[in-house]
């Protein structure tokens, strides 16, 4: 049996996060969309609800459609440094901060919605990602 490449743990530690926020946006939403008595149909883009549902319950689906968008670039240079054998010491530990920031993105879009806060974050994971993008080309090249 094959060793697996530590830094697949982030990728799946961020991959059920995700799920998790799914389960908090639809447990928010769907009570909200009743409460207001929205077809579902009224909701066909996110984007129109966004005037017929509370900030609170809106920032839980932004915050999904989030996950859904820069990780893909974690995804994919996190499985190219596992299949490199480049997933250990500081990509694991870069990954690790890039997993923690996007969860503490979450929590601070689901719950307050501060943008400076939730940007600086946001630009830690980013930075993260980058130095994980550096290393793997200089690995690969």
């Amino acid at each position: 049996m094959l060793t697996p490449e530590p830094i697949l743990l982030p990728v799946v530690a961020l991959v059920l996060w995700s799920l998790v926020m799914q389960v908090w946006m639809l447990a928010s939403r769907i009570p909200a969309m009743n409460a207001a008595q929205l077809d579902p149909q009224a909701g066909v883009r996110t984007a129109e609800l966004a005037g017929k549902l509370p900030g609170k319950v809106q920032w839980k689906a932004d915050n999904y459609n989030h996950l859904m968008e820069q990780p893909t670039l974690f995804y994919a240079m996190a499985l190219a440094l596992a299949v490199a054998g480049s997933g250990t010491e500081l990509n694991l530990w870069l990954a690790w901060i890039y997993t923690g920031s996007r969860v503490v993105h979450s929590l601070i879009q689901a719950t307050v919605n501060r943008v400076p806060l939730r940007f600086s974050v946001f630009v830690i994971g980013t930075l993260a990602l980058a130095v994980m993008a550096v290393n793997g080309a200089m690995q690969l090249l």
